[in-house]
């Protein structure tokens, strides 16, 4: 079969066919071939004609059904694989095929996969959270926006300054303290002594204030040392661990879900810039949003639209729906809003969030000029503000946290 075969525009999909959006630049003019080339490519095609092809195959190959032209060498095209091309419950075997070898080819000059539409078999092939928004809020019994904290610097202090940077967040109001994406179990800051004193202090904590309090400690290592921190951190009475679903891989997150720890699992997006940050080539966040929510985490940071992240207010939209819309009926992840973030940002955060989402301040509370403790009082304040319609400068009159912090952060 020649590339040019893999494109039929009368084709209609059916229901259990698995559907990918991309755009592509074509080195040449010919954006059939081009487009034949993906759906060639990701199925049963190769570059050239082959002798091995059967004729009982020829219903496993992809087609691109859509096609729209942008200019002579660019398009938008959707492409229909049949449902027996996938393993059920394996996701790196569907993305080595969708998402593989075709961002290779010579044939291609920049491919971007921008969605992906999952048939309900393949969906439903994988857990989907264990906990999601449903039961996060059950576990913290607080019906408002989380206000979460990361520890900072990210590197560098020791277990007991970890700790007590920790519990100055959680008694100035922060529900949550979040380890960094690259914080593991460094010599300065062994992993068992920080989670042992952190968590200690996060009972503190929670004694003084009568509130629950979350402590997101980072599992991330290799698979079984991963499980292993899992394990140690739901024996020790934690709740929350995070990890960094990027650089551990889809196969060990996979794994870290299959093992259904009563953990809620919460998903840095550490190096998800390498795929979708290039909007020409690479992979849309609201399709590492899905898979996600497949596989079954409860909390994935999905932007903010202001702070120093690149996306913008639609794009972010776009990856806070993937977690929450309707799909199969497989339970909605709890979006976090991360990333350059300073507390007088919540009203705009809350207009594009609502009441579910974690809004995470780390130099936004850790920089304000009185410290971390002025700084997690000053996001509470700021979201009692929003939620009670009070403008900031007006609830600043009677909060003089919050009154530093708009001098402070006007202009940052």
């Amino acid at each position: 079969m020649k590339y040019s075969d893999y494109v039929d525009l009368s084709y209609k999909p059916s229901k259990k066919d698995l559907i990918c959006e991309f755009y592509f630049e074509s080195k040449t003019n010919d954006l059939k071939h081009a487009a034949g080339a993906v759906a060639a490519e990701s199925s049963i095609g190769t570059w050239t004609e082959t002798s091995t092809v059967k004729e009982y195959m020829k219903n496993l190959a992809a087609t691109v059904f859509y096609l729209k032209k942008i200019n002579n060498k660019s398009a938008n095209i959707r492409v229909a694989y049949p449902n027996e091309l996938f393993e059920e419950s394996n996701l790196p075997n569907i993305m080595s095929s969708i998402a593989g070898n075709i961002f290779g080819m010579k044939e291609i000059v920049n491919l971007r996969l921008n969605n992906i539409i999952f048939p309900e078999n393949i969906a439903k092939s994988f857990p989907g959270p264990k906990y999601g928004i449903e039961g996060i809020r059950k576990i913290v019994k607080i019906k408002r926006p989380l206000i979460g904290t990361i520890v900072k610097p990210k590197l560098g202090l020791n277990t007991k300054d970890h700790a007590k940077v920790s519990y100055d967040a959680w008694i100035g109001g922060c529900d949550v303290v979040k380890d960094d994406e690259n914080l593991s179990s460094q010599k300065f800051n062994k992993f068992e002594a920080r989670l042992k004193e952190t968590f200690k202090m996060k009972e503190k904590a929670e004694k003084e204030t009568g509130e629950k309090k979350i402590y997101m400690i980072n599992i991330t290592a290799e698979t079984k040392e991963m499980l292993r921190r899992a394990k140690l951190v739901q024996d020790y009475g934690n709740e929350y661990i995070m990890v960094d679903i990027i650089t551990s891989g889809w196969s060990a997150l996979q794994t870290l879900r299959n093992e259904n720890f009563n953990l809620v699992l919460h998903a840095h997006r550490a190096g998800h810039a390498a795929f979708d940050k290039n909007i020409k080539h690479g992979i849309n966040m609201k399709v590492i949003a899905r898979l996600t929510r497949m596989i079954g985490l409860d909390q994935l940071h999905v932007g903010t639209a202001v702070g120093k992240m690149f996306e913008t207010h639609e794009e972010v939209i776009e990856n806070k729906n993937a977690l929450i819309d309707n799909f199969y009926g497989i339970k909605k992840v709890m979006p976090v809003s991360s990333g350059g973030l300073h507390p007088l940002m919540i009203p705009e955060l809350y207009k594009m969030f609502g009441k579910d989402v974690v809004l995470q301040f780390g130099g936004g509370i850790h920089g304000h000029p009185d410290g971390t403790l002025a700084g997690a009082k000053t996001a509470r304040q700021v979201l009692d503000a929003t939620m009670k319609n009070i403008s900031l400068k007006e609830y600043a009159k009677t909060h003089r946290e919050l009154r530093i912090a708009l001098e402070f952060f006007k202009n940052k």
